[in-house]
């Protein structure tokens, strides 16, 4: 049923896989599926966010995620499981479902952030515009 599975993950937030990248791992074994593990990198070269950070910020901000992505995978995702590492740049619930469309994956899992504290006030909308918005089959976990 599913070939393709995308876990959206915030490296600087556990509640933003603790639960889901379970439910992910256990839908890739059921399925043979494979694991696409994707962190969106907030858009530093927009002219005027860009302008407060040296020219090779985005640059270096990508080369630290990768690295910090690539130890999260190999930290949490089982090794029976195929996994990739996807970076993209944005407005967090756009990137997650371009990123679907253009890896063509079948299912996005992502955490739903229930907690009140600023962070979930970020967060939380991400996973209600993903649902509404991608034409893509999306489970919440919570």
């Amino acid at each position: 049923m599913y070939q393709k599975i995308m876990l959206p993950v915030d490296l600087n937030e556990e509640a933003s896989w603790t639960k889901a990248l379970p439910t992910a791992v256990a839908l890739c074994r059921s399925f043979g599926a494979s694991l696409h593990v994707v962190t969106v990198l907030p858009d530093y070269r927009m002219p005027l966010v860009g302008s407060y950070f040296p020219k090779d910020f985005a640059k270096k901000a990508h080369e630290a995620i990768s690295q910090a992505q690539h130890e999260f995978i190999r930290d949490h995702v089982p090794e029976d499981i195929t996994a990739q590492s996807v970076i993209v740049d944005g407005s967090p619930w756009e990137a997650i479902i371009k990123a679907a469309k253009k890896l063509e994956v079948d299912l996005i899992v992502m955490a739903s952030h229930n907690k009140r504290k600023f962070a979930d006030y970020v967060l939380g909308p991400n996973a209600e515009h993903v649902v509404h918005h991608s034409k893509i089959s999306v489970m919440i976990v919570r």
